[in-house]
Formats: C-alpha cells, sequence, structure tokens
C-alpha cells in the first residue's frame, strides 16, 4: 500500500505483469493481431450452425450425382454459388434441361435475397483498413449460416480483427462443404440405392424444418403451405424452372392474402 501511495503522488504507475494481456494488442491493426483473429475465426466452424450445414451439403453431392451432374461441377457450385438453395436450384434446373440463361436467371433470382444480409453485414464487419475491393470479395461468403454467426459474434470482437475473424470462419466453412460436396458424391455411387435416397433426402429436410422454425409470422407460414402443395403440381407440369415458379407464385400469393386480410379486418 505504501508503494501505491509513493506511486501516486509521484504520478508514476506500477510496472505491469508480463503475464498479464494487453487490451491494446487487440486494438492495434498488426499481422499478429490479423492471425490471431483469424485463427479464432477458423475455430468458429466447430459450431452448431456449421455442423447442421455441413449435413445439408451431404445431401446435396447425392443430389447432384442423381440429376447428373458432374463431381467438377458440383464441388465448382459449391465453391462459386455459396448459397445452398440457389445451388438446388441451378441443379433442378439441369435436371430439367434448361437453358444456360435461364439457369442464370434462376440462380439470380434465387441468390437476390441475401442482398440486405450483405447491407446489414457491411457496417458490422468494415474495419479500419478494409477497402472496397475487400469487401466486395468478403460478401461472396455472406450466406445465411455465415450472416448469423457474424451478426452474433462480430460486434464482440475489435473492429481491427472482425474482417480477419470473418474470412477464417467463412473460407474454413465454404472449403469444408466444398469437401462434403465432394465425398457425399462419391458416396452416392458406392453405396445402395436406400441409402442414396437417404443422403438425397438430406437437403429437402434440412430446409423443411429450417424454413419451419423460422416462419414466424402469417405470411412466411402460408407461403410455406403453398409451397408444398405447388411444387409437386408445377413439377408435373414439366414446366422449366418449377422451384423458381413454386417460389414465385407461393410467395407472392401469401403476401397478397395475407396484405388484403389486413386491410378487410381495418376496415371492419
Amino acid at each position: 500500500m505504501l508503494i501505491s501511495m509513493k506511486c501516486r503522488t509521484q504520478n508514476l504507475s506500477l510496472p505491469k505483469s508480463k503475464t498479464e494481456p494487453s487490451l491494446k494488442s487487440y486494438s492495434e491493426p498488426s499481422e499478429t493481431n490479423r492471425r490471431y483473429w483469424y485463427f479464432r475465426g477458423l475455430r468458429g466452424v466447430l459450431s452448431v450452425p456449421a455442423f447442421i450445414l455441413m449435413l445439408s451439403f451431404v445431401g446435396f453431392g447425392a443430389f447432384c450425382r442423381e440429376v447428373g451432374m458432374t463431381v467438377g461441377q458440383a464441388a465448382f457450385s459449391t465453391a462459386t454459388i455459396w448459397a445452398l438453395p440457389s445451388q438446388v436450384v441451378l441443379a433442378g434446373a439441369v435436371a430439367g434441361g434448361s437453358s444456360l440463361l435461364l439457369v442464370m436467371i434462376a440462380v439470380a433470382l434465387a441468390s437476390i435475397r441475401l442482398t440486405p444480409m450483405v447491407a446489414a453485414w457491411v457496417p458490422v464487419v468494415r474495419g479500419p483498413q478494409s477497402t472496397r475491393f475487400s469487401l466486395i470479395c468478403m460478401s461472396h461468403f455472406v450466406a445465411v449460416t455465415a450472416w448469423i454467426i457474424s451478426m452474433a459474434r462480430l460486434p464482440e470482437i475489435p473492429r481491427t480483427g472482425r474482417a480477419s475473424y470473418f474470412v477464417g470462419f467463412a473460407s474454413s466453412l465454404t472449403v469444408c462443404n466444398t469437401f462434403i460436396t465432394v465425398f457425399s458424391f462419391w458416396l452416392a455411387g458406392e453405396i445402395s440405392a436406400e441409402w442414396r435416397g437417404a443422403l438425397f433426402y438430406l437437403t429437402p429436410i434440412y430446409f423443411l424444418t429450417s424454413l419451419t422454425g423460422a416462419a414466424k409470422i402469417r405470411s412466411d407460414q402460408l407461403a410455406m403451405v403453398f409451397g408444398l402443395v405447388l411444387g409437386p403440381a408445377i413439377y408435373l407440369t414439366g414446366i422449366q424452372l418449377d422451384l423458381m415458379w413454386t417460389g414465385l407464385i407461393g410467395g407472392t400469393t401469401a403476401f397478397v392474402i395475407v396484405k388484403f386480410s389486413k386491410r378487410w379486418r381495418a376496415a371492419k
């Protein structure tokens, strides 16, 4: 106590312990700091949301084999599209024999839903050294799982380490699922038809359960019901891009019904 009082009277401070972590080291944009948060991001792939996504990609690899895609095409779609609903639309369009232009339009429409996510993600991940080009490159990895993890964990990380953390997490998740796509594609050719069917249905089961859990408002719930009814019916018509038309018709119908029902109740 006497030593501490003497130091205060002389405007001195006690020396810090060598083992005490410095918060300043985590806020400075140093190479060590970026490397530290990058490896912290790599560890983030060992999480429940990432594991669930990996299980869904097991089904996607089997699905690609069933529709006649090559293993290279399946792996390339995972690495470059990196949005499972859009990849399923791509595989479905290939199975239906759609033209390249229609496939491009369908994948673009299925991916445009990520635009609001990117708009909300940029202010969170942007750091003092972030450039427009680096943000554009990182935005490729913005999908539902990566976005959820980012919005939950990045605000707790110093701003200088957020981009490194996101790149570590998202890139490792992409690489892991690309290898899982290749492995499940190969596995589907080595197992019986019953097991192939089980692998194939992992992806639609993933979508059905995740969308059901996320459907909190009436329009989302109605859209789910319309999609389950319209999907098989539109498929049987033989029309191209049946998944896209199912989502467009079912979602629009649900939105219109809920909107007019609110107006009708307000008018009463």
